[in-house]
């Protein structure tokens, strides 16, 4: 059965796209830390990072750091924190999040409530930065 971050490539469930490529996806974190808190993911369906073949695992990092540039430009934050946690969801995803203090990338922290509209908002912001 393809996991739910499957289903969000194939359009079967909405989502709000910053990015997408033959080989990896990215979209907004629909419970966010911060605004601009994004996931980034490989097409190919695995659930554990250090599976990844080498190809894919550079290519999902450098589609990461591509990705960060446009989020810390967008979102003027100090810096674009970086964790894998992976357990939540069976399919390999890195989150992004923008952070002005360590305390930003505590998942324990409660998250950000946001309209569709500043989803919608974030998402192409950030978008149209990626370079």
């Amino acid at each position: 059965m393809a996991t739910i971050f499957t289903r969000i490539i194939n359009g079967e469930i909405p989502c709000y796209k910053i990015y997408e490529d033959g080989n990896y996806f990215a979209f907004l974190d629909i419970n966010p830390l911060q605004k601009g808190h994004t996931l980034v993911i490989p097409k190919k369906e695995d659930d554990y990072i250090f599976n990844l073949d080498d190809a894919t695992y550079s290519g999902l990092m450098m589609t990461a750091k591509k990705i960060a540039a446009a989020i810390k430009e967008s979102t003027n934050c100090k810096r674009v924190g970086v964790t894998v946690l992976g357990m939540e969801v069976p399919h390999v995803h890195i989150h992004l999040v923008p952070m002005n203090s360590e305390k930003d990338m505590l998942f324990s922290n409660p998250k950000k409530e946001l309209s569709k509209e500043e989803f919608e908002a974030i998402a192409a912001d950030i978008a149209k930065r990626i370079k």
